[in-house]
């Protein structure tokens, strides 16, 4: 079966399956595992120190495939400057860049008169109307069951991608909860175009930066096992429950202010879990679809495994005959 939709067509990829940007975990060898297996791949620029190093990130992706990927920019880190990252990007050639967090206006303005595509992460339809007018290519929707950053509505994916759907003429990406080929075929009928995973892919062979820890509990975490934080500084974040989120969930019911809550919801005790495999000094993001995550495959074996799902639920749709 084909699988053409705008999001292919914009994109040049295969199949229309985008991996999230993956703060400290998307680089080079599952960005470029995913856009082998016909998907878009990404390297998250923003966890990088400096240009050269994204440079140097783009170039490994480079060499090892000439199938598209993208490069992510989490913009809203505290007003960390990116504009000079953009411009590496740019240098290096890249064609599709997504931004997620904050005010993407700048980011447009530095892209204008360029033919990079562009795809915007948002979780109200407000949001997508305005990356619309913008100028975004391709809005990625995520619903309140999706891990990392998500809205402030607490709206699930299958209201508000439809929302979206409704409101803006530009392709819709469904992003939260998705996992496998019958979420994929779910976001279809509900409007969307294609569909981002993050959760499920750090669940992969190939995503080399993630603690053997961290996928463990991936594994062996319910759809029940995940706790939103940073709710009372305005960000509400999903991540996998556990001794440390707890003592974050407690701080916020102090009303501790940010900078009492810095050191715990910050990069480093993000990385002490993810990277070092620390669950007790730590924190990892996660979806609820960690519920529905049983093994580590390969990427490609991930997405076979989707597009078999996939086609079966799509020759089945012929529900009069």
């Amino acid at each position: 079966m084909e699988w053409k939709t705008r999001v292919t067509e914009l994109l040049g990829i295969q199949y229309p399956i985008i991996q999230g940007g993956l703060a400290y975990l998307a680089y080079a060898e599952l960005a470029t595992a995913v856009s082998e297996a016909g998907g878009l791949g990404q390297i998250t620029a923003m966890s990088l120190e400096s240009p050269d190093a994204l440079r140097a990130e783009i170039r490994k992706v480079q060499a090892m495939t000439n199938k598209p990927f993208g490069v992510n920019f989490a913009i809203g880190q505290h007003g960390r400057p990116y504009a000079h990252m953009v411009e590496a990007a740019l240098e290096e050639g890249v064609k599709v860049m997504s931004v997620t967090g904050g005010n993407p206006a700048p980011f447009f303005a530095q892209l204008a008169h360029t033919d990079v595509k562009t795809l915007v992460l948002v979780a109200a339809k407000r949001q997508a109307q305005k990356a619309e007018e913008l100028g975004a290519d391709a809005v990625m929707v995520v619903g309140q069951e999706g891990g990392g950053h998500l809205g402030r509505d607490d709206i699930g994916t299958m209201v508000l991608v439809p929302q979206v759907v409704d409101a803006v003429s530009i392709p819709v990406i469904a992003s939260g909860g998705i996992g496998d080929g019958r979420g994929w075929m779910a976001a279809h009928a509900l409007g969307a175009e294609g569909i981002e995973m993050g959760t499920r892919f750090i669940a992969t062979r190939e995503c080399v930066h993630a603690s053997s820890a961290y996928k463990d509990a991936l594994l062996t975490s319910s759809e029940m096992d995940t706790t939103v934080i940073k709710r009372t500084l305005g960000s509400p974040a999903r991540a996998l429950t556990g001794m440390w989120t707890e003592k974050i969930i407690g701080l916020e019911a102090q009303q501790a202010n940010y900078e009492a809550l810095k050191d715990f919801i910050g990069g480093e005790a993000n990385r002490r879990f993810i990277h070092d495999g620390d669950i007790d000094h730590g924190f990892g993001w996660a979806g609820q679809v960690t519920g529905l995550i049983h093994d580590v495959p390969t990427v490609g074996e991930l997405v076979e495994r989707m597009v078999k799902e996939a086609e079966v639920i799509r020759s089945g749709w012929n529900f009069g005959k």
